[in-house]
């Protein structure tokens, strides 16, 4: 049930009440209630302390659910802060034009990469973080970064809170309270290979994909993804991803341009009618009897993306059969017969036969065999250590696409110079966060952060995206006086650098079969450069 309050039904019962010296006004008399006295009205209110209760104080509603005068954002003094309630947000796919023209590729040494460009990260308040500081939640989920970064970035207007600018760090955070940080985002390089079309029609776009290339917006990446490729590039938009395959494995991917096309294609997954097969190139001789392996899988940590394994695990099965055989490794086939994380990788190097350069199954953290027969000698924390630095020790850590925050319990500060496949990292002008300029540099010149206002960021034209994200275009050429990555130069990786020998080479439904070319390494003529 709704009330309205009229303005002179306030005012009279403004009058009733006996106002209290924080009104500085003079006391009213309390009216007498049926069948009572003088006397015994100023006795109950002797007793009462003099003092009637306080009035609940009555919002007048405009009838949108929305209080009369409020606006979204920060409260000043003395007020209580107003949360909006939730948008509604888009279902499905939410890729449109404006997030393709967010920034754009250039092409060098064989490499496609994304010049920088400023993007809002976004979120609801999750319900753990609701009664907590707003630098709380950035100190602990979001570790990133120091906190005199969020400091500094809060001077310079880039967080905000329910679409208001917030400097105020020590804010409590409420339910439905939606925070945005902009950054100037980089993505690392991936291959210039181009996407191979292996079929396109109403209903579904089949590509070779290339390796190195995410399927879909993940981690550093987003356009430097098939799905952005595929939209900037060749006009391909909403498309529906029907099954993924992981960033450093090329071949077969298929697409569905609708979603019951994308449902359909899923009930046959879900009812094993989908065949696939993989080709591999691995260590060794490999049996040349066709070998089974059916041993469980368990993930050791889905941030660092490492999977063993274990009886715990979830039931697995994966045919192999080799085709031949070099003198030092082997080419195999692979017919995986369900669909876990890691699966062909994880079982080979159970077999004692990895792939030859697997950045994660065929490294020393797994101890002398390697992981064969499941012996590792290690707990998952001890495995996830020594993968991790011993991918420091060889500076590519960039290749385990793990980002900063998960990794910094694993290396501590070393994280900044570790990432991006760097030989050799260097440090340009730094930041001092707590003074919200840059050092001086040895010319003289300093480098000064963007001050107050969104719109002040330097070198950057905002606009609004239709999904309320803000993204910009931008001198490419300039820094950004709070973004770390403008401070690094990071050598490029090799080409080479960025291929598994792991491809999808066929895959068959009750209606189709899409089947790419085998790859150059797993020719018989191939020898490793």
């Amino acid at each position: 049930m709704r009330l309205t309050l009229l303005r002179s039904e306030r005012c009279s019962r403004s009058l009733l009440a006996k106002p209290g010296a924080q009104y500085g006004l003079a006391a009213a008399a309390a009216p007498l209630l049926p069948g009572q006295s003088m006397e015994e009205s100023k006795a109950g209110g002797e007793q009462q302390g003099n003092s009637p209760p306080p009035m609940k104080r009555l919002r007048l509603w405009t009838g949108k659910g929305k209080a009369k005068g409020k606006r979204p954002g920060l409260a000043e003094e003395g007020e209580k802060r107003y949360v909006p309630p939730p948008k509604k947000r888009n279902p499905g796919v939410s890729f449109s034009e404006s997030h393709f023209a967010e920034t754009s590729y250039y092409f060098e040494g064989g490499l496609r990469k994304v010049r920088p460009y400023y993007f809002d990260f976004q979120t609801y308040c999750k319900g753990r973080w609701v009664g907590e500081s707003l630098l709380h939640v950035f100190g602990t989920e979001f570790r990133a970064q120091p906190l005199e970064y969020y400091r500094a970035a809060a001077e310079a207007g880039r967080l905000r809170l329910n679409e208001q600018p917030v400097r105020d760090l020590g804010v409590i955070l409420k339910n439905n309270d939606f925070i945005q940080n902009t950054v100037h985002r980089h993505e690392p390089p991936v291959t210039a290979q181009a996407i191979e079309f292996l079929e396109e029609n109403d209903e579904v776009v089949v590509v070779d994909k290339p390796s190195s290339l995410p399927v879909h917006p993940c981690g550093r990446f987003r356009h430097n993804t098939v799905i952005f490729i595929l939209g900037k590039e060749h006009n391909l938009k909403e498309l529906h991803t029907i099954h993924r395959l992981d960033r450093l494995t090329s071949g077969v991917l298929m697409f569905a341009k609708s979603a019951e096309v994308s449902k359909r294609i899923d009930e046959q997954v879900r009812q094993r009618q989908l065949e696939k097969e993989y080709v591999c190139r691995v260590l060794g001789e490999f049996p040349e009897n066709e070998v089974t392996c059916e041993e469980p899988i368990l993930v050791v940590s889905y941030k660092v993306g490492v999977c063993r394994v274990d009886p715990k695990g979830k039931v697995c099965k994966t045919v192999f059969r080799r085709l031949s055989y070099n003198g030092k490794t082997s080419v195999v086939k692979c017919f995986p017969y369900t669909g876990r994380t890691h699966q062909i990788r994880v079982h080979l190097q159970f077999l004692g036969h990895p792939i030859v350069n697997d950045p994660i199954y065929n490294t020393d953290a797994w101890g002398p065999k390697k992981g064969k027969g499941g012996h590792i000698n290690k707990t998952d924390d001890e495995l996830l250590r020594a993968l991790v630095e011993e991918h420091l020790s060889k500076q590519s850590l960039g290749i385990l696409d793990v980002a900063e925050e998960d990794l910094k319990p694993l290396v501590g500060d070393r994280v900044k110079e570790a990432l991006g496949n760097c030989s050799e990292a260097v440090l340009d002008t730094p930041v001092n966060f707590s003074s919200g300029t840059r050092e001086e540099s040895a010319d003289g010149e300093k480098g000064r952060i963007s001050a107050c206002s969104q719109n002040a960021i330097p070198q950057a034209e905002l606009h609004k995206m239709e999904s309320g994200e803000t993204c910009s275009t931008e001198s490419w050429d300039k820094k950004d006086s709070l973004c770390g990555e403008c401070k690094i130069v990071r050598p490029d990786p090799s080409p080479k650098d960025l291929v598994m020998y792991l491809h999808a080479l066929r895959y068959k439904g009750a209606e189709f079969e899409y089947c790419s070319k085998m790859p150059a390494w797993a020719q018989d003529d191939w020898e490793e450069t």
